[in-house]
C-alpha cells in the first residue's frame, strides 16, 4: 500500500450557505443535454431524429469512426434538438423528459471477455465517462491502458464525499474494479483517504490501494498518475471516478446503466446548499432553482478552482457552482494600462504555495516557467503527458490567475499531439 504525505496540498477557502438538509434526495431534471467530455468536439452520426421518443441508455449519436462508441439519454424522454458544429461533431444533444418512457436493458452474456466487456460499456455510454492521458477525452475505442487510476477521493473545494456516494454500493463497485482490471496488464489503482474500507489490494487482480490526504490536490488524479504511473505518448493512463466504476458493476449485472450521480450545488450566489442525486447532463437552471440569491450569477459545471461556465452538467462533473456574475470595470486610460501592464508574463517567483499547489511532487516554479515559455521538451521531461487543466488549477489560484496556466497547458498539450501526431 501506498500513502502519499498528509501534510501536503492546500485548503482553499470559498463561501457557500450550509445545507438546508443533508441530501441525497433524487432529481430529475425537465431538460438534460448529452455533451461531449468538455474540450471534445467528436464527429459523430446522429442516431434519432428531432421530436422523436427515446429510452433511458439509447443511443443518440455514435462515433463516425467508431459505431459502437455512444452517446446515450440519459433519460426516458423526446428529442427537443440536436445541434452540431462543422463536419458533423457533437456539440450537444437536448432531451426533454418523459416520466412514462422505457429504459433500455443491455445484453451482458459476453461481458465476462475483454471484448465483450468493451462493447458493452462503449454501446450503454459509460466509455465518455472515461478519461484518458495523455491530452484528455475518452479514449480510443480499442485503447489499451499501461494503468487504470479510480478516484475513491475528491479534495477541490465542496467535492462531495465518493465514501457517501459508494454507500450501499460496495459489492457493484467491486465487480466493476474487477472488470476494469481486464482492460489492461497494468494496475488498477484505487485511491481513497486513509481508513475508507472501499476495498483491500486482495480483492481483484492486479489491484493496488493507494491513501492520501484530503488536502487538495492530493485528489488531483493526474497528480496520481504522474506519481505512481506516468502516462506516455505509447503509454496512454485512465483515469475513473469510483461512483462510476459502482454504476459499471451495476451495468453488467443487471444490464442497465445507472444514470445518476451524487452531485453538489454550492457557491457564495446561493441561499443554501443542496446535495442531490442528479442525472449525467442535468440541466444547472433547474438544480439552482428557487435557491439563487437575486441579481447577476454565473453558472459553473465543476468546482470554483476548475469549473467552466455551462448548462448542463458535463459527463464527469460531480459539482455545480454558483457565483455572483462580476460587474465589468471600465478599462483604464491607455497611458495608464501602459505604465503598469507589462507584455511580457510576470514573472513567476518560487514560493511554499505553489509547492504545496502541486502536492510537493514536482519542481513547481521551474514547470511553471517551462509551460509560460512553452517549452515543450522540459515540460514533457518534468510530467506534463500525465496532467490536464483541472490539474494545474490550484497552482492557477495560487498564482492569483494572472498565469492562465490551463490555458498554457492545454496549448502545450495540443502542440506536442500534432507534432507526433498521436
Amino acid at each position: 500500500m501506498f500513502q502519499f504525505g498528509s501534510r501536503s496540498g492546500l485548503t482553499p477557502s470559498f463561501r457557500s450557505p450550509p445545507r438546508a438538509a443533508p441530501g441525497g434526495e433524487e432529481v430529475t431534471t425537465e431538460e438534460a443535454g448529452v455533451r461531449p467530455p468538455h474540450g471534445m468536439a467528436p464527429r459523430v452520426t446522429v442516431q434519432i431524429k428531432d421530436g422523436a421518443a427515446v429510452a433511458q441508455g439509447a443511443p443518440v449519436a455514435c462515433l463516425r469512426n467508431a459505431p459502437d462508441v455512444c452517446f446515450v439519454s440519459p433519460m426516458p424522454g423526446r428529442v427537443a434538438r440536436s445541434v452540431l458544429l462543422r463536419g458533423h461533431r457533437l456539440s450537444e444533444i437536448v432531451v426533454f423528459r418523459d416520466p412514462g418512457g422505457d429504459v433500455v436493458t443491455h445484453a451482458t452474456d459476453d461481458a465476462e471477455t475483454e471484448p465483450g466487456l468493451r462493447r458493452l460499456m462503449q454501446r450503454a455510454g459509460f466509455w465518455p465517462w472515461i478519461r484518458r492521458r495523455p491530452f484528455g477525452g475518452m479514449p480510443d475505442a480499442d485503447e489499451r491502458p499501461a494503468a487504470i487510476f479510480v478516484m475513491a477521493t475528491d479534495t477541490r473545494p465542496f467535492a462531495p464525499d465518493p465514501r457517501e456516494a459508494l454507500a450501499g454500493r460496495e459489492e457493484a463497485f467491486l465487480r466493476g474494479l474487477r472488470a476494469l482490471s481486464m482492460l489492461t496488464a497494468g494496475t488498477v489503482f484505487v485511491c481513497q483517504l486513509p481508513g475508507s474500507r472501499f476495498v483491500d489490494g486482495s480483492d481483484a487482480k492486479g489491484l493496488r490501494v493507494v491513501h492520501s490526504g484530503s488536502r487538495h490536490p492530493q485528489g488531483a488524479s493526474g497528480l496520481r498518475i504522474h506519481a505512481l504511473c506516468p502516462a506516455g505518448l505509447d503509454s496512454p493512463v485512465w483515469d475513473i471516478h469510483a461512483e462510476d466504476v459502482a454504476s459499471l458493476g451495476a451495468l453488467i449485472e443487471t444490464g442497465r446503466l445507472p444514470m445518476t450521480r451524487l452531485v453538489a450545488v454550492e457557491g457564495s450566489a446561493l441561499r443554501e446548499s443542496r446535495l442531490v442525486r442528479a442525472q449525467v447532463g442535468a440541466d444547472l437552471r433547474e438544480l439552482t432553482h428557487r435557491i439563487v440569491r437575486p441579481g447577476p450569477h454565473a453558472l459553473l459545471s465543476g468546482s470554483p478552482l476548475d469549473g467552466h461556465f455551462a448548462h448542463w452538467l458535463a459527463p464527469r462533473d460531480r459539482q455545480v457552482t454558483v457565483l455572483p456574475r462580476e460587474t465589468p470595470r471600465a478599462a483604464p486610460h491607455w497611458l495608464v494600462a501602459a505604465l503598469t501592464r507589462s507584455a511580457t508574463p510576470k514573472p513567476v517567483i518560487p514560493s511554499a504555495a505553489l509547492d504545496q499547489a502541486f502536492g510537493d511532487m514536482m519542481p513547481a516554479a521551474a514547470f511553471v516557467r517551462a509551460l509560460g515559455a512553452g517549452d515543450d521538451e522540459t515540460a514533457m521531461k518534468m510530467g506534463v503527458l500525465s496532467l490536464l487543466e483541472d490539474d494545474v488549477a490550484l497552482a492557477d489560484y495560487v498564482l492569483g490567475g494572472d498565469a492562465h496556466l490551463a490555458e498554457l497547458l492545454r496549448g502545450l498539450l495540443d502542440r506536442i499531439r500534432t507534432e507526433f501526431a498521436v
